[in-house]
């Protein structure tokens, strides 16, 4: 339904071309918007409204009816002098029933976009649906993911409609109050630098509009309607997983999870055992800063011994220690590409065990 403010701007608008003043009515004769002092009578416009004519002069005032589908939705009253009131009154009733018919459209395809990434629709009700609301099917698209710290606080989704504009391909709504969804057209031909690029466009509008923790994830790019739902699954998996292994970014992209993916879909009893198996009764979280830091640069640096003792600015000698110390504590040398690998895999399975658990307190 169309909302009162803009009912309000557009009778304003039309008073400032038409000098004419506009009062717009519910059928219960209760005023909605008006742009004057007219004087108008509850009950004649509720009498108005139950009478078979469209419109009416009453009391020196045009009244119009304004319907939705054949129902009688408004009543609006036009007062002014001249011979132009009537004719302006018509054109101002039939903008209004436009504007109702086209956010209409757009709360239909919005409730569409919702059901179909929530994976609510029918295979047939989606392809039907798609050409009552002139959604082209074919076309290549991607679904990205908004989140910010400012998302409870800020109606993020109103932000970013006005950004796309009212003729863009692109569908942005929201399923929840944390993440606004950017259902994006790519029938340009869009390349991943470009989606790249678009995202880092959005991540620098709210930025300047004074939105703080701002996280954008997208999933790949579909091919077919029916697949957008995967698209924001996809999408939302990589906002995720990209705050548990990749904090350091704003933007990540599902197809860039790598491993992370499959630590993430792993159950919390399954990744406990495999820590103990690995460290026994210890944990890496109970390491001290300076083998934690080692640790990091050595895997930053390729397992290169060299490297890594210049960027810690340490002697070889002292790391090699450092490294035969951790070996001694967890049977892992991090020399070895397979206990490497291991030791890597199982910081981020705690990483990610970490996560998980702060959301259960």
């Amino acid at each position: 339904m169309i909302s009162n403010q803009i009912l309000q701007n557009t009778i304003e608008g039309l008073k400032s071309i038409a000098r004419v003043e506009f009062c717009v009515m519910d059928t219960d004769g209760k005023e909605v918007a008006a742009t004057g002092n007219i004087n108008v009578n509850g009950s004649e416009v509720v009498e108005f409204a139950k009478s078979s004519a469209d419109s009416q002069e009453i009391q020196g005032c045009q009244y119009f009816k304004i319907y939705d589908e054949q129902q009688l939705e408004y009543v609006l009253i036009t007062a002014g002098t001249g011979e132009d009131v009537y004719m302006v009154g018509k054109m101002a009733a039939f903008q209004i029933q436009s504007l109702m018919v086209a956010y209409k459209e757009r709360f239909d395809k919005d409730n569409f976009i919702k059901n179909l990434l929530l994976d609510n629709l029918l295979l047939i009700d989606i392809y039907s649906r798609a050409k009552k609301l002139h959604i082209q099917t074919d076309v290549n698209r991607v679904v990205m993911i908004i989140e910010t710290d400012n998302g409870r606080d800020s109606n993020i989704l109103e932000m970013m409609r006005p950004y796309f504009g009212s003729n863009s391909k692109d569908f942005v709504t929201a399923v929840d109050e944390n993440n606004v969804i950017v259902v994006k057209d790519l029938s340009e031909g869009d390349s991943s630098k470009e989606i790249e690029k678009a995202a880092g466009s959005m991540e620098n509008f709210l930025a300047k509009e004074g939105m703080t923790g701002i996280h954008i994830a997208y999933g790949i790019v579909v091919k077919e309607i029916k697949e957008v739902s995967r698209s924001y699954k996809e999408a939302k998996m990589a906002l995720d997983v990209g705050k548990i292994f990749f904090d350091e970014r704003n933007i990540i992209a599902y197809s860039e999870l790598g491993i992370g993916r499959l630590i993430y879909q792993l159950p919390i009893p399954l990744c406990k055992m495999f820590i103990k198996e690995i460290f026994g009764g210890k944990s890496p979280d109970d390491f001290d800063e300076e083998t934690i830091t080692t640790i990091n640069k050595f895997f930053e640096n390729s397992l290169n011994v060299s490297e890594t003792s210049r960027q810690l600015f340490i002697h070889r000698n002292t790391l090699v220690y450092r490294l035969d110390k951790l070996q001694k504590s967890t049977g892992l040398d991090l020399r070895v590409f397979e206990d490497a690998i291991t030791f890597r895999i199982a910081l981020m399975v705690v990483k990610y065990m970490n996560y998980m658990e702060s959301f259960e307190y």
